[in-house]
């Protein structure tokens, strides 16, 4: 898809709300990649506490490539699509606001993989959890490495935030659908990787560092909305589940917990 010769710009995509705590790491590890051609988009939703003025603070030391808004927005996909509707660049990815690229050169070997596997379409690879207050302490590994299109049956998918694609994807097949209120990024990779079968490739590398918490673990309620739009989102993609084949999942991430242990 992109000559070995070409220019690449990625663009990284951090959506924000009251993120004050935790968006300095996002940013000094965005300005750590060693990869030059980045544009850095940050959309802000309306923040009351102190986001607004660290961006602000933050935007000199960018250089002219970050480009951010802030505005009441409904909800974080609705601030995605905003991040997307916003990019220039070649190439997508997201950054939470509370994560960080644990590496310089992280982004370089994604730039790297597209260009030495011009048939592929997408990029994925390994998260890792850590403390809400020691970024040191790992407390939960996702391996990317086993994963097939299929398993989305049962629940599985690419960790969205070391998912990287072209834009123009999003413009033939998409943005994110806010009639979802915690999968809509589930549904996304649903449409992408198996209705309309992108060509993707695991990166064996921890792409992002992960703080624990989020919407779709806050709650046991948490989970039964996301479990119920998993299975809409399927239903939607053409995959057959329901809620007791979606149940095995848990059984393999007690098991994943054991092994890190």
């Amino acid at each position: 898809m992109i000559e070995p010769e070409k220019t690449i710009k990625i663009s990284i995509i951090t959506v924000a709300f009251n993120s004050a705590s935790t968006i300095r790491d996002t940013f000094d590890s965005v300005l750590s990649q060693t990869f030059p051609n980045i544009e850095y988009i940050v959309v802000d939703g309306a923040s009351t506490d102190n986001t607004l003025n660290i961006i602000k603070a933050y935007e000199p030391k960018f250089d002219g490539r970050m480009r951010w808004i802030s505005e009441p927005d409904k909800g974080l996909y609705d601030a995605m699509n905003k991040g997307i509707q916003m990019s220039t660049g070649d190439i997508i990815g997201f950054l939470n606001s509370d994560d960080i690229y644990p590496f310089p050169h992280i982004i370089t070997g994604i730039v790297e993989c597209f260009k030495d596997n011009i048939d592929v379409q997408a990029v994925y690879g390994d998260v890792k959890f850590m403390s809400v207050n020691n970024p040191d302490k790992i407390v939960r590994y996702i391996r990317a490495k086993n994963f097939r299109p299929i398993r989305f049956r049962f629940g599985f998918m690419p960790p969205h935030p070391s998912f990287f694609t072209y834009r123009k994807y999003y413009d033939e097949l998409g943005m994110f659908r806010l009639n979802y209120q915690i999968a809509a990024d589930y549904e996304l990779l649903c449409r992408f990787l198996y209705k309309n079968n992108l060509k993707s490739k695991y990166l064996s590398v921890e792409i992002v560092r992960m703080r624990m918490g989020g919407k779709s673990t806050a709650s046991l309620k948490s989970n039964y909305i996301l479990n119920k739009e998993i299975v809409t989102a399927c239903k939607e993609n053409g995959i057959y589940t329901n809620m007791f084949i979606l149940g095995f999942k848990y059984f393999i991430k007690i098991f994943e917990l054991i092994l890190l242990k």
